[in-house]
């Protein structure tokens, strides 16, 4: 079995071109996917590229931006060649199969910084409980 599951952000808008028989969309992008374990020294985050054909492309096109947080599934292929000095170069290659928006558009919005921030919660309300501050309901992802 092949499968592999990734979330990340686009560190650019995705190139797409069309091409082959049926004029297939094809678009390549990056995505930075944080690292689970950080240490110090340590990047605290990779960088995948990822090709979408077909219909994932024309979304990726259409829908995708730098920022964009996405889940994506897919799977790697190989991609060797020999290069033009004799020498075997190996390559991996990420398919997405499937992409799916990781978050909301206000919350994409907030993070990209194009979107008013909300105030921070108070102290303890002297009940044990939180204030929450206005406005904050529209961000529950449960009302």
């Amino acid at each position: 079995m092949n499968k592999l599951i990734m979330m990340g952000r686009l560190v650019a808008d995705p190139e797409v071109r069309y091409g082959g028989a049926n004029n297939t969309a094809v678009a390549n992008f990056r995505i930075a996917v944080d690292r689970r374990f950080k240490r110090e020294g340590e990047p605290d985050a990779d960088f995948f590229r990822i090709t979408a054909l077909g219909k994932q492309g024309e979304f990726a096109e259409k829908y995708l931006r730098k920022g964009t947080k996405i889940l994506l599934e897919g799977e790697i292929r190989n991609n060797n060649y020999t290069n033009k000095d004799g020498n075997m170069v190996y390559q991996d290659q990420i398919i997405a199969n499937s992409i799916e928006f990781a978050e909301s558009k206000s919350a994409q919005a907030n993070n990209a910084g194009f979107a008013p921030e909300m105030p921070a919660p108070n102290a303890s309300a002297g009940d044990g409980f939180m204030n929450i501050p206005d406005g904050v309901d529209e961000e529950l992802p449960f009302n």
